[in-house]
């Protein structure tokens, strides 16, 4: 999509031990090809560029879509140009490593598909994450209005969030990622496609 747009070691003396049988070895007795690999965590607990895949499928019906994603470099470079006035949007972005934005427009005679939108809520679910909910003004076959938070903990840290906002034209997806505490993620509403959601609202839905 084009621009438009919430965890294993070798202990060091088991490797010396290694490294030592191995001298002792002749060189003939190596086995043949690469040694096996050893896998390593995502040390990233909100990876920006994972979405679920319901999204990317939803997204082919949508004919209008952005979607970008912003470094530490460039969220500090945003928020130096922010306002005095805006200083707790600022400070809570500078606690940022990343964000990513998905935004899909299903224009005046379109509508989200609900089995892709619910896809999305279930894949981020299994993913054990707290999750937060909004519905203002239930209606017909679909909300006016849902927005989904995923908090992201890391123990007892906050460790990022995914916002999911829904309209019956809209829906739009943003990740971020960083030590941020719950009131950081309020301070954010209104930037990056997060909507000013009232928080008095939201409920757990876990």
């Amino acid at each position: 999509m084009k621009k438009w747009m919430l965890l294993s070691g070798i202990p060091v003396l088991s490797a010396s031990l290694v490294c030592a049988g191995a001298l002792a070895q002749p060189a003939a007795s190596a086995p043949d090809g690469p040694p096996p690999s050893v896998a390593v965590p995502d040390v990233n607990p909100v990876p920006l560029e994972w979405v679920p895949p319901a999204l990317t499928e939803l997204s082919a019906q949508a004919p209008v879509k952005s979607s970008f994603t912003l470094d530490r470099n460039m969220l500090a470079a945003a928020a130096s140009l922010m306002s005095d006035s805006d200083a707790d949007a600022r400070q809570a972005i500078n606690k940022l490593d990343g964000v990513s934005v998905h935004m899909l427009r299903f224009g005046d005679t379109g509508v989200a598909d609900p089995d892709a939108v619910a896809a999305i809520r279930e894949a981020y679910h299994l993913r054990g994450w707290k999750h937060l909910v909004s519905t203002t003004k239930a209606g017909g076959p679909v909300h006016d209005g849902t927005t989904d938070v995923w908090v992201v903990l890391d123990g007892a840290n906050v460790r990022g969030a995914v916002v999911l906002a829904e309209t019956p034209k809209s829906v739009t997806l943003v990740t971020v990622a960083g030590n941020l505490s719950p009131v950081d993620i309020l301070h954010l509403r209104g930037h990056f496609g997060i909507p000013r959601f009232d928080a008095d609202d939201f409920k757990d839905a876990r």
